[in-house]
């Protein structure tokens, strides 16, 4: 009987387990698509299919502007979502738009008013009937035989995967930015004369400039054309030839794709890159290039139409990956403050003005090894450094003058394109035509003596009859009260009264709570407060840094912090100080808004494992002495900051230090350039003025710079006191003992590059030591270091000095 009950059982049991598995299915994402199912952006379910082992999915991936969606397939795995295919990238899909999977046209994306953004109509070969995303992250189209009649792997945008092929003719093309997925400026293109070439493009016409890089894929003694370039399923990249000889783009081994996800993009900087990244991984891998071509995209992208990597008038430098960074020169902004990688403007016009005047108006700045290689318009040869100065500053078309070879000035004019940092110029000098400190960017100023405004009315009174004159006379008269009563109104809000708070935006605790998704996201932590990141729209959305004053009713400090934080940065915009965007004064919360810097802060650059390039660090030491430059000769009111440390220098997407956190900052008036304050600052960068109760001036930050200065070329903090050889223990006087002894290698050790540039090395060491003297009247001023950071001033032997650490860490 017990027997005959078990088949019953099981029958029962295998019943029920369909309606199960429907209802699973209604509840998961599907491995396929049928005719008719649909997505729509914006729900809560991103993903629309997913590939069977769950690597890939594809559907709708939300961008940067949290209204607008992208339609493309991204590894489902890892936490950054990286991106491999994109549907609409020149027409992102706004919130409500809904894509279908239909028989004639296969594929179609419509904005919610019913607008067609992408389809696939055009490329089909055939009705479909589903739709199915594979393990190697190829989205495929097929028709009722389950043939193929469209993939995504055929219409490839910046990215080749494992097991995809790019056919003669095939190409892929960059993104404009790393978070704009529009159609950017370079291509890769196997073309069918055998060359597998990189270019960048003009835009929005498509005009394709000289190669930058180009492969020789046929060989000398055969006439067998390249036909494919190819990553199969084992991660090895070639060109394949008609008579199946292939040619290895790299020589490097390629990792298991067992272990690793593997991928080669057309980065958006137009260099061509092979990246790998773990499978098993915990969330703090990242994505690693193994190679890249070229290998100096600065140098190999010279074009004579449009612009190479940078915009015109910019210069192009290789960051620590070998990933091209742009800036613009000294005397020059962005034209479009968003886009990094775009053209730089003067701050001035072409000179029209006769000499006499020019001479108010402009000065030159030298750069050395800059050049911008195909502006010639005119050559001085023979020629000496200073007349090929002179030649340009002369000269009204000029924008800069190169000076190589000992002998030879080629003057270029605007727009400057192919700007880059080339060491192999030598030592060749540019001399950067920009505005001078007295010139002016608005109308010119009519001098007057001091006779005064009626000095001009006068003589328009007496060309006039005497009605007009009597009725002029009356206005002017009872004018006066009013102009009078208008002034004072104006300087009652003027920020260089005190008032700065009214040019910044005033945020309500409530707001900022919310920005910070309840104060979550925690960036850093210090005496005053902790840091948090945030969103927030101004205008449009973007991140920023919240820091909130801890226990504002118990400590006055706080008070301080928070005033100084707002009258300092309020009044000041320099691209080496941090942005205050705005602020919170509500009940006992103080809260300041920042702009957020996505590296992080030096500190955390220098103190780890891996030494930052040699370049890099040049760069940062010249932006953070800009920076001190700024607050210490350019503002109305000098300002210093008394706390220079790695810790306050933030570093931007590219690398740009941006000198923050005034807190403790000191501002004089006018008329002083000293004054008697408390001991402020850090251990380890505190002058030693603070400690002799000596009047304070700016010098106090100069020494912190020159200790600051140290921890960049050697990568270490200023105090180690648990080293093993107490003889290093202090940065400072190490470094001056390693100079004394000629053995500067040792502060640098193991690091090829420093060791290379040995002229720079000892430069800035020396700068290093005299900004750290005991005696403050001996130490340079911000703009001398600055002249001799620029090469602008030699730098002399700095003096015999005593040791100064002492009082630095007893207190």
């Amino acid at each position: 009987m017990a027997f005959s009950l078990i088949p019953l059982q099981l029958c029962t049991l295998f019943l029920c387990v369909p309606p199960i598995c429907v209802i699973a299915q209604t509840r998961s994402i599907s491995h396929s698509l049928r005719v008719g199912d649909s997505l729509t952006a914006g729900d809560s379910i991103s993903s629309w299919v997913v590939s069977p082992y769950g690597d890939f999915a594809f559907g709708f991936q939300q961008l940067e502007d949290d209204n607008f969606f992208l339609l493309s397939t991204w590894y489902a795995k890892i936490p950054n979502r990286t991106i491999v295919w994109y549907a609409n990238g020149d027409h992102p899909a706004p919130k409500g738009s809904r894509v279908q999977l239909t028989a004639s046209e296969g594929l179609k994306l419509t904005s919610p008013d019913g607008q067609i953004l992408w389809t696939t109509r055009d490329s089909l070969s055939g009705s479909v009937v589903l739709g199915a995303l594979n393990d190697f992250g190829n989205f495929v189209l097929k028709d009722r035989s389950l043939n193929s009649v469209w993939e995504a792997f055929e219409d490839p945008k910046d990215t080749l995967l494992p097991s995809q092929v790019l056919g003669k003719g095939g190409m892929l093309s960059s993104r404009k930015s790393e978070t704009d997925f529009a159609r950017g400026r370079f291509q890769l293109l196997l073309r069918d004369d055998g060359k597998l070439v990189m270019h960048s493009i003009n835009l929005p016409s498509g005009y394709a400039n000289e190669n930058y890089f180009e492969t020789e894929t046929v060989e000398s003694n055969t006439s067998s054309p390249a036909i494919q370039l190819v990553l199969n399923k084992s991660g090895d990249l070639y060109v394949l030839r008609k008579n199946n000889n292939t040619v290895v783009f790299s020589d490097m081994a390629t990792p298991s794709p067992t272990q690793f996800y593997l991928r080669a993009t057309l980065d958006y900087n137009g260099v061509f890159s092979f990246y790998q990244h773990p499978k098993s991984s915990y969330g703090n891998e990242t994505w690693t290039p193994l190679w890249s071509q070229p290998d100096n995209i600065c140098t190999a992208s010279l074009v004579s139409e449009g612009t190479g990597v940078c915009g015109y008038n910019s210069i192009c430098t290789l960051d620590n990956n070998s990933r091209p960074v742009c800036r613009c020169p000294e005397g020059y902004s962005l034209v479009d403050p968003d886009d990094p990688h775009g053209s730089c403007q003067p701050y001035f016009i072409d000179c029209k003005e006769e000499h006499s005047q020019r001479k108010h108006l402009y000065e030159v700045v030298t750069l050395t090894n800059v050049d911008w290689p195909l502006n010639d318009y005119d050559i001085q040869s023979p020629s000496t450094e200073e007349e090929c100065k002179r030649a340009c500053f002369e000269d009204c078309f000029c924008a800069v003058s190169i000076f190589r070879l000992g002998d030879t000035c080629w003057k270029k004019t605007w727009p400057l394109k192919n700007g880059r940092d080339d060491p192999s110029l030598d030592g060749s000098k540019a001399f950067l035509k920009v505005q001078g400190n007295s010139s002016q960017t608005g109308p010119p100023i009519i001098e007057r003596d001091n006779q005064g405004p009626m000095f001009f009315v006068f003589p328009v009174l007496l060309g006039c009859s005497a009605f007009l004159n009597i009725m002029l006379i009356g206005s002017i008269c009872l004018g006066f009260p009013f102009i009078y009563i208008f002034q004072k109104k104006i300087k009652s809000v003027n920020p260089r009264d005190g008032d700065v708070k009214s040019i910044l935006r005033c945020f309500t605790y409530e707001e900022l709570e919310e920005a910070t998704n309840g104060f979550i996201d925690e960036l850093g932590r210090g005496s005053f407060g902790v840091v948090y990141k945030g969103v927030i729209n101004m205008g449009s959305t973007i991140h920023v840094a919240v820091k909130r004053l801890n226990n504002f009713l118990l400590q006055e400090e706080n008070e301080m912090e928070f005033k100084n934080e707002v009258n300092v940065l309020g009044q000041t915009h320099h691209k080496n100080l941090v942005r205050l965007l705005g602020f919170c004064e509500e009940g006992e919360e103080r809260l300041l808004v920042y702009e957020f810097m996505s590296n992080g802060t030096l500190a955390s650059l220098l103190f780890n494992d891996s030494k930052p390039s040699w370049n890099l660090r040049l760069g940062i030491a010249f932006g953070v002495a800009k920076g001190l430059l700024y607050l210490h000769e350019d503002c109305d009111t000098q300002i210093i900051h008394c706390d220079i440390k790695p810790q306050n220098i933030l570093l931007d997407d590219f690398f740009n230090p941006q000198i923050s956190d005034f807190g403790l900052a000191k501002l004089l008036n006018m008329n002083q350039s000293q004054t008697y304050t408390a001991m402020r600052g850090t251990k380890g960068y505190v002058a030693l003025e603070w400690f002799k109760n000596m009047p304070i001036t700016a010098k106090v930050d100069v020494y912190s710079f020159g200790v600051l200065l140290l921890e960049i070329v050697c990568c270490r903090r200023s105090v180690e006191m648990d080293s093993e050889n107490a003889e290093k223990a202090i940065l400072a006087d190490w470094a001056y003992d390693c100079f004394t002894e000629g053995s500067l290698d040792a502060l640098v050790e193991q690091d090829q590059e420093a060791l290379d540039d040995n002229m720079n090395l000892e430069k800035l060491v020396m700068i290093a030591i005299w900004c750290v003297q005991e005696d403050p009247t001996l130490g340079p001023s911000i703009k001398k270091v600055f002249q001799m950071l620029e090469g602008v001033v030699e730098v002399p032997t700095p003096p015999c000095q005593t040791s100064n650490s002492e009082n630095q860490y007893l207190y």
